[in-house]
């Protein structure tokens, strides 16, 4: 059987990761902070803001009910508030699906 890597699973991202994770400025990701109660990253002393998965998991949720759906920002607040687990469960498909995407194209590709 090969040797299969296995993924490094950060506890914690900073601030520029999220932002090229996003492809956004970090402006609009400390914006989302004070607007959205689901995100709450960790500050150290210095006010540098880390971020945990489930931080990146909640900001995938926002960017997708925002950016996909045509959510406006009182809308995605409110869809949150009160269907929080189905999105969540609905995003946690959207990335298991993507994930199985990108490995049946590496599969073809090696073909």
């Amino acid at each position: 059987m090969p040797y299969k890597e296995r993924e490094i699973n950060k506890m914690y991202y900073t601030m520029g990761e999220v932002s090229a994770m996003f492809d956004v400025n970090q402006s609009l990701i400390r914006y989302y902070e004070k607007e959205f109660d689901i995100l709450q990253p960790k500050k150290n002393k210095k006010g540098n803001r880390y971020f945990t998965p489930e931080d990146v998991e909640n900001l995938k949720i926002i960017f997708h009910l925002i950016r996909d759906k045509g959510f406006t920002l009182a809308g995605a607040k409110e869809h949150l508030k009160k269907n929080s687990n189905d999105t969540k469960d609905t995003q946690s498909m959207i990335t298991t699906l993507e994930n199985l995407k990108k490995f049946l194209l590496e599969v073809r590709d090696q073909m």
